[in-house]
């Protein structure tokens, strides 16, 4: 059994790019505060660990210092830490990013639902999925008047109509926008 000897952070790095979140990070997700993050640097066990992406969007990483990670790609700050690194190690460091929890991918559905809240999502979900996760409209509510609040990188705010009659009767489905992190869907 010589080929048995499978090294532990050989199997760590494999079970990281197989793992389901990690694919679906592939597809253009970008990172949240909030998010949990592995960070694996091969041969470097002290530097390898997961992290919380802090509400400014930075997380922390010995020798590699603070890295604005919100708003990022896992491959954007795999290069970033890379190139922090590489100022200390001797050889060019391999670095991986992986996703472990998107806790901070969340939309949220108010109004009259029959489950307004938080959804936490590791998928793309669009307006009318969101109110599905929210139980349905409710019996009072005005499903021709239903407001997507979204914020911008400034902070502003910017509201989009969805006509649920419209979009249940096959008309006007551009306005079933795929929703962002932090969309508020709001059921007057």
């Amino acid at each position: 059994m010589g080929n048995a000897r499978f090294k532990l952070p050989y199997f760590a790095a494999l079970l990281l790019l197989i793992s389901p979140l990690a694919v679906a990070a592939g597809g253009g997700y970008k990172i949240n505060p909030g998010d949990v993050l592995k960070i694996f640097v091969w041969n470097e066990a002290a530097l390898s660990g997961e992290v919380i992406v802090r509400p400014d969007g930075i997380v922390s990483v010995p020798m590699a210092g603070h890295i604005q990670a919100g708003g990022e790609a896992p491959e954007d700050v795999e290069k970033v830490l890379a190139k922090n690194l590489s100022k200390y190690l001797k050889d060019e460091p391999v670095v991986t990013v992986s996703l472990l929890r998107m806790d901070g991918n969340i939309v949220y559905v108010l109004g009259k639902v029959n489950r307004p809240g938080a959804y936490p999502v590791v998928t793309q979900v669009d307006v009318a999925q969101a109110l599905a996760l929210a139980g349905g409209l409710n019996s009072f509510a005005d499903e021709d008047s239903i407001k997507v609040l979204r914020r911008d990188a400034r902070g502003g705010q910017k509201s989009l109509s969805f006509d649920y009659s419209d979009v249940k009767k096959g008309k006007r489905l551009d306005s079933n926008i795929v929703l962002q992190s932090g969309d508020l869907v709001i059921v007057p």
